[in-house]
């Protein structure tokens, strides 16, 4: 290879490192920053605030206990975002079905109900186990129990269930869900507006 050539080459290469660096480290960079402020709550990781404080993520689930509150899907990692991921029992287990039988009665105690009426996802963690949703039949199962410990009608409670209730996206991908978070945010600023 001759030495005009192989500055050819080198010249090639060189411009081709420029443009490269120019598009992929200044221009792409730029371009998904300006998407990701276009839309800050989800690129600032969807967090939800409450009177100026952030409470939380409206996709990271929380525990929430006792009975004036929506109560969400079980965590086999105890709701620690660091502690991501499933039980790994497998669907034929012993141990599963014994977690599933225990945590079905509980539930049926808690919410004054036979344990055939107790929904699949009041018994099993998602497969992160952070899912901050529950099925609208879960929420209604617990809609009683709530409106009875804080002293409001199950009507207005039924009816933040309902407003809270997420269709499928685009009628028919997923199935309807409820964000616990924001329903018992919804539920404490309904308790404040009826208590006044």
């Amino acid at each position: 290879m001759s030495a005009s050539s192989s500055l050819r080459s080198f010249g090639t290469a060189l411009r081709t490192l420029l443009v490269l660096t120019v598009l992929l480290g200044i221009l792409y960079p730029a371009a998904i920053l300006l998407v990701g402020r276009a839309m800050p709550a989800a690129a600032d990781g969807s967090l939800v605030s409450d009177h100026g404080k952030v409470v939380g993520s409206s996709l990271i689930g929380q525990d929430f206990t006792g009975d004036t509150w929506f109560h969400p899907r079980p965590s086999a990692g105890k709701y620690d975002a660091l502690n991501s991921g499933a039980s790994n029992l497998a669907p034929t287990s012993k141990d599963l079905a014994k977690q599933i039988d225990d945590l079905r009665a509980q539930v049926a105690k808690t919410e004054n109900v036979s344990p055939d009426k107790v929904p699949a996802d009041a018994l099993t963690a998602s497969a992160s186990g952070l899912d901050p949703d529950i099925s609208p039949e879960y929420a209604r199962l617990q809609s009683a129990r709530v409106a009875a410990a804080r002293h409001l009608s199950e009507e207005t409670v039924a009816r933040l269930v309902r407003e809270h209730t997420e269709e499928p996206l685009l009628g028919f991908i997923g199935v309807p869900t409820v964000n616990v978070l924001e329903l018992n945010l919804a539920l404490e600023h309904a308790a404040g507006s009826e208590a006044q």
